[in-house]
């Protein structure tokens, strides 16, 4: 299992960005005393994204995180209600997923399930 992945963000794209994860099923949790000046928390189950506050986020032009959730439709549909552009991608072993762009401008993968093995 990933325990987690580090984002850059902008520090004004924080609330934007809790939203978003949100809608993913994480929630924000409290980073160690000593890293509250450079990021921000959110959990899901054992997986944590951590949010790096950074005036100039570096986003991989190819990179992006996957994201398993368990209802895909009703969160396809709540991102889109909520105005992200999910783009419907090929499906992969008979499962449907869908890309969308996080406030900060990195690719996120939505899946139905994840690759078999």
């Amino acid at each position: 299992m990933l325990q987690h992945v580090a984002l850059e963000t902008r520090r004004e794209e924080v609330p934007a960005a809790l939203a978003f994860w949100a809608l993913l099923g994480f929630e924000q949790v409290d980073a160690p005393v000593s890293l509250h000046a450079q990021a921000v928390w959110m959990q899901r189950g054992g997986t944590q994204v951590h949010l790096l506050l950074t005036d100039d986020p570096v986003v991989p032009p190819s990179g992006h995180a996957a994201v398993v959730v368990d209802d895909y439709d009703a969160t396809v549909a709540a991102l889109r209600a909520a105005g992200h552009a999910a783009e419907p991608r090929a499906e992969h072993w008979g499962a449907p997923r869908t890309r969308v762009t996080d406030p900060s401008g990195h690719s996120v993968e939505v899946m139905s399930a994840p690759p078999p093995g």
